[in-house]
């Protein structure tokens, strides 16, 4: 049994809808949780003019009946607001000229989507390609990923999400239990546990919007209460170390990701890079350290899951950068859309989102049933077989 979804919806459209296929039944879903999730992507210092017209809520039209999962495909739609604006240039009837003519985008903005998908998909109105890479798209897998979350919670999993630098100021690492880590930085503006940096942090991205210019950043995920065993060392699309590196990578302006101390593996002795194996009777096998990010062969190795995505400054500048027209082929310098002068404290509680998704596939593929409670059992059979290994 695996977890699939599917998102549609463009960033000015009426609405983001996604259908989740893959839930087990008798799932209890805490509604006010899954928006306090949406409205925690909406939050952080550097936002846009967007965050004050959204408010993001997500409404399940299908496959749950008296707050529980029926086992059928799950749909929510989460509504833009905004659409309110743009009826007219959103519409999906045929218009002729107004202001489907006025707003058509023929100036591709660098470091976007809009002239590579222009040209692969032959639209001339750039405004097709923007509208559906637009980030606004991950409210919709921030919502998948937040019932995920809700699913390994029930099995006592928890995922926590913080900044780890913006631009070059870097908090210091956090060693705080992850329940702690969690509320503490849920009052941080920019996400981290660090006073002295998060001052130093809303500063310079004060600066970068002043200047008319963007910062990007590094954030982390770490993933508690897992079992050994996720994932698999059999192929290589079974590694879940490798499915969690593309789902990061797939989130908008990410450049990079890295598991456990990662890029700086390659400048430490191995003395210094594996993690000794140990073994009580309290614990089981387990790690002296956690320097691989509770990972080893592609499997989860029992310690807690620790993956970090660098995201790249937002390529919407108020000093706009040098561009093409496509139908004069004349130099100009970009058009500016609205846009945010930092979203890495938004970007964590993506990522959040998106490792949780993967998890959970990965945690049904291992312990698969139908209900909740055929899962338990398996979860349970299985802990059993760990303990007397």
């Amino acid at each position: 049994m695996s977890l699939r979804y599917l998102t549609a919806g463009e960033t000015h459209g009426p609405q983001l809808t996604a259908i989740i296929e893959g839930l087990p039944s008798n799932l209890e879903l805490d509604f006010e949780a899954l928006n306090f999730q949406l409205q925690r992507r909406q939050k952080g210092h550097g936002r846009g003019r967007r965050m004050q017209i959204e408010t993001d809520t997500a409404q399940i039209v299908g496959g749950v009946r008296h707050g529980r999962t029926t086992g059928a495909p799950v749909a929510l739609v989460v509504e833009n607001k905004d659409w309110k604006h743009w009826t007219s240039v959103m519409n999906v009837e045929p218009i002729e000229g107004g202001d489907e003519a006025k707003r058509r985008v023929f100036r591709p903005r660098p470091g976007h989507a809009d002239l590579n998908g222009g040209l692969k998909y032959n639209l001339k109105d750039l405004r097709n390609v923007l509208e559906r890479s637009s980030a606004r798209e991950t409210a919709a897998r921030v919502a998948v990923g937040a019932i995920a979350r809700q699913l390994l919670g029930k099995f006592g999993i928890k995922v926590a999400g913080h900044v780890v630098s913006i631009g070059e100021v870097t908090a210091a690492a956090p060693n705080l239990p992850i329940d702690e880590l969690i509320a503490v930085t849920e009052q941080s503006p920019v996400r981290v546990a660090d006073k002295v940096a998060e001052q130093q942090m809303t500063e310079l991205i004060d600066r970068m919007k002043a200047e008319g210019d963007t910062i990007g950043g590094v954030v982390e995920c770490i993933v508690t209460g897992l079992p050994i065993g996720l994932g698999s060392h059999v192929q290589w699309d079974r590694k879940l170390d490798g499915r969690i590196a593309q789902a990061v990578m797939s989130i908008n302006a990410f450049k990079g990701v890295e598991i456990g101390i990662g890029f700086e593996a390659g400048r430490t002795p191995g003395s210094k890079v594996h993690d000794e194996i140990m073994y009580s009777e309290e614990r089981g096998f387990y790690r002296a350290s956690n320097r691989l990010g509770g990972f080893e062969g592609g499997m989860t190795n029992g310690e807690p899951i620790v993956v970090r995505g660098v995201m790249k400054p937002i390529p919407t500048l108020y000093k706009p950068l040098a561009s093409v027209d496509i139908d004069s082929k004349e130099p100009f310098t970009a058009q500016v859309e609205r846009s945010d002068a930092c979203a890495v404290p938004a970007a964590s509680v993506v990522m959040e989102h998106v490792v949780a998704w993967e998890v959970a596939n990965a945690f049904l593929e291992k312990f698969g049933g139908d209900s909740i409670e055929e899962i338990q059992a398996n979860l349970d059979s299985y802990l059993r077989q760990i303990e007397a290994y």
